[in-house]
């Protein structure tokens, strides 16, 4: 009988108490100017409410022409400063390790394990950043890799007739990629298996992290157990390969190396799972969303698709059926780049990146609090008429003069593989696969979509029904 009484009493006063001290931090420093929102909650459900759309832009829009470029609110249970400028973007993404260091939430953080690349932090993620950086520079693709990624597609699309479910085909051929650029192993039973497991991981990402009050976090917690116990195995019958003189050419061989390609001692069993099992996670989940959604926007834009077109006939009319590309096919695609560009700024994979000021941070004449989360959105500069005209519409062509931009430099406003120690270190290797996956595509089949399909951005950039298509096969033309 009197509980509802007490309880209205006690929200008042949190929220009378959270206003006290809203209002005495703001005398004691500048903070960017903004909305709190609601106690607890803050601005989370309208967040949440906007990626869930097609049009994401009004939460960001609404608050940079009301507050400024950056502005603060209260999102995931913590205050966050929201920038959508790109000099202080830059200035985040550059400061990392000095002002400010990555955080993420506890979900993702703990089914990626400490030693993930995303969550490493000093002189072991800057050792391992390299390491990875030199399995996806420009002379290992085109010596190595191309080869296996142009068969690895073929091998797929060879199954594919009538209704297709692009996204989740394009999932299988980047996770098989992956598996065979870390561990050498062609797609099987067991890396059918692997995925199997790796999807619940991943489904995991951006829920509760306690067990007991979600469902889906328990499932993805023991999922990610059996992948590591997975990997380990691998690991340790790869240390015994090495004691018998066998050795790989793939990443988990040069982790094994005895100073694990570094100088600093070799890496333990527990950090190669971690590392692996989160790059398996990056280099298949953002890659296939990318390949989904350039076929979208594609297909949306036939003018743009038959261009495309033009310049993967001339290719493949240079060839045999079977012939694979060679890295001279991939840097003759001109208008290949342009539509990668494109794609990768429209479709944000990254909206952006969190990070959490380590100190007291002077940024445009405010200060964002020691512990505050910041966010530096990507999407929103990608998606500013103010740096690309007619920034909200798929065209490619604007890529023709280089920049792509309202004459801004290109690399303050133009990140899609974010920017400082943290840049994606298989940038390069996520172009490649996207070009040699639209020329295998453009080339071998026509299609149109099987359904209407749109794109959403919470919890990740994703279409809502995997993109479903109807695919013909064409007529292959004989090389002249």
């Amino acid at each position: 009988m009197f509980l509802y009484p007490i309880l209205l009493l006690f929200f008042s006063l949190s929220f009378f108490i959270f206003l006290i001290l809203r209002a005495a931090s703001g005398r004691r420093r500048r903070l960017p100017p903004g909305n709190l929102g609601l106690p607890f909650l803050g601005e989370t459900l309208q967040l949440i409410s906007a990626y869930k759309t097609e049009n994401p832009e009004p939460f960001i829009d609404d608050r940079v022409s009301k507050y400024g470029a950056v502005f603060t609110t209260h999102v995931f249970g913590e205050p966050t400063v929201f920038s959508a400028d790109p000099d202080t973007n830059r200035f985040i993404l550059q400061n990392e390790g000095r002002l400010f260091e990555s955080s993420y939430p506890g979900s993702i953080s703990n089914l990626l394990g400490r030693y993930s690349l995303l969550l490493m932090r000093g002189s072991l993620h800057k050792r391992m950043h390299s390491l990875t950086m030199s399995f996806a520079n420009s002379a290992i693709i085109r010596d190595h890799l191309l080869l296996d990624i142009d068969r690895l597609v073929r091998l797929n699309m060879d199954s594919w007739t009538g209704r297709v479910l692009l996204m989740e085909e394009a999932k299988k051929i980047t996770f098989q990629l992956t598996v065979k650029q870390l561990m050498s192993f062609d797609p099987c039973e067991w890396t059918e298996n692997l995925m199997k497991e790796y999807m619940l991981v991943i489904e995991g990402f951006f829920t509760i992290p306690l067990p007991i009050f979600s469902t889906t976090y328990r499932r993805a917690i023991q999922a990610r157990t059996k992948v590591a116990e997975a990997l380990s195995l691998v690991v340790g019958e790869r240390r015994r390969e090495i004691e018998r003189g066998e050795r790989k050419n793939d990443m988990l061989a040069a982790l094994l190396d005895e100073d694990g390609g570094g100088g600093g001692g070799g890496f333990s069993d527990e950090e190669i799972v971690d590392f692996m099992l989160a790059l398996l996670v990056a280099g298949y989940e953002t890659t296939s969303t990318i390949m989904t959604l350039a076929v979208k926007y594609l297909t949306e834009n036939p003018i743009a698709l038959a261009q495309l077109k033009e310049e993967h006939d001339e290719i493949r009319a240079t060839k045999g059926e079977k012939e694979s590309l060679q890295w001279e096919d991939y840097k003759s695609m001109p208008f290949t780049q342009c539509v990668v560009n494109e794609t990768l700024r429209v479709a944000n994979i990254i909206s952006g990146v969190f990070r959490r000021a380590m100190t007291d941070v002077t940024i445009k004449g405010y200060t964002i609090p020691k512990g505050w989360k910041v966010f530096a959105s990507l999407r929103a500069v990608h998606m500013d008429h103010r740096h690309f005209k007619d920034a909200r519409t798929f065209n490619p062509w604007r890529w023709q003069n280089n920049s792509g931009t309202n004459g801004s430099s290109s690399v303050n406003v133009f990140t899609p593989f974010g920017g400082g120690p943290r840049r994606c270190p298989g940038a390069e290797l996520a172009r490649v696969e996207l070009s040699v996956f639209l020329h295998r595509l453009v080339t071998q089949f026509s299609w149109v979509p099987a359904e209407q399909d749109k794109v959403i951005f919470f919890p990740t950039t994703r279409t809502q029904k995997r993109y479903p298509i109807i695919v013909q096969r064409l007529k292959q033309v004989q090389a002249m």
